[in-house]
């Protein structure tokens, strides 16, 4: 359940907004709101993931029983190279914790080392309804594109709703793209409470504001697979080349054209890495003319940069630690087993089976 939530956003075309809202999770002495969100691992993610879904977990983490889940499972709907899959949930998770994911605060595991999550969602898939499945938005699309279209791609959601409730989440973060997933997660809570007793909660969604961050051709969602993305872990002098690139403002013809910095992709992702004061001045040299698009692009390079460094930098301190990511990836799949197992067990004696040795 890669997530795209945000908080901040506005009506340019860096980004695509919907209007559902919903409250952020409150804990409060007695009842400990428990977070969970999950991430595909296609190796380091892009600032699409950052300002959409990872900064926010961040800040959840600050107050809230959080789970992060590497969903390597998920990804195995996809074609991929089974030999580069390990380096890229290892990439991944250092880049989390790089960004200020606390081992000590969150728990950050990978899907696969919980083995509960496949028993689980096998068993929820006997309650999850087909008619639903086959209305999944995403699936459509997914499929559409696919060349052959596997089983796990259809049941998909079931292992989301497994990733969920096996840590019987109160609230997940997720972006517009998922919604609809969750709603299929509220539909199974119900069908299996009513079949086998009152085990689960419907998880609620937070989803303040969501945010789509547009690729760099300023037409499509940012994604590593179309390759209009930055990833985070780009250097520089690649940040400088991919922005150059970029979608401006398709109206302004030449330099001294005035520009429509409300309709302008770079200048629609300056809010996001420039402080309000800078990004009223190059808006305001925009519309005059005072500046080109060369320059909205170096500007938006330059505070790109800067605002990545220190995750950059922290990421290098983590790599310099061999076997470091490893050690809190497997702390926190202790701890994730902990609770499923404790879940299963409760799950197990709801279905009639015979406990586990």
């Amino acid at each position: 359940m890669t997530t795209k939530t945000s908080s901040t956003a506005s009506s340019t075309p860096a980004a695509t907004l919907s209007g559902a809202t919903s409250t952020p999770p409150s804990a409060s002495p007695t009842t400990e709101a428990t977070v969970l969100s999950g991430i595909q691992p296609s190796g380091g993610f892009h600032i699409g993931n950052y300002l959409g879904a990872v900064r926010d977990w961040v800040k959840l983490q600050e107050q809230y029983r959080c789970l992060y889940c590497i969903v390597d499972l998920h990804a195995l709907t996809q074609t991929y190279d089974p030999a580069g899959l390990p380096g890229r949930v290892r990439e991944l998770a250092t880049e989390l914790l790089a960004c200020g994911i606390d081992p000590e605060r969150a728990t950050l595991f990978v899907q696969s080392h919980v083995p509960e999550h496949s028993e689980l969602a096998w068993i929820l898939s006997t309650v999850a309804p087909y008619g639903e499945l086959s209305r999944m938005t995403q699936f459509k699309e997914k499929s559409e594109r696919a060349d052959y279209i596997n089983c796990g791609l259809f049941t998909y959601p079931v292992l989301m709703a497994a990733d969920i409730l096996l840590y019987k989440a109160t609230h997940v973060p997720v972006g517009e793209d998922q919604i609809q997933h969750l709603e299929l997660t509220r539909e199974v809570v119900r069908r299996f409470n009513n079949r086998f007793g009152p085990t689960f909660a419907e998880p609620m969604p937070i989803h303040k504001e969501p945010l789509r961050i547009m690729g760099l051709d300023g037409k499509q969602k940012m994604s590593k697979s179309l390759g209009n993305y930055i990833a985070v872990g780009d250097d520089p002098d690649t940040i400088r080349k991919k922005i150059s690139g970029a979608f401006t403002d398709e109206t302004r013809l030449r330099r001294k054209d005035p520009g429509h910095p409300e309709s302008c992709y770079v200048c629609g992702l300056q809010q996001y890495f420039s402080p309000p004061d800078k990004v009223a001045e190059l808006h305001e040299g925009c519309r005059t003319a005072r500046i080109g698009c060369v320059d909205s692009k170096r500007a938006l390079s330059d505070a790109m940069i800067a605002s990545l460094a220190s995750i950059q930098e922290r990421k290098r301190e983590i790599m310099a630690k061999p076997g470091l990511v490893d050690e809190i990836l497997h702390e926190g799949a202790r701890r994730a087993r902990a609770v499923a197992k404790k879940t299963m067990a409760e799950v197990r004696e709801r279905l009639g089976l015979l406990p586990a040795a």
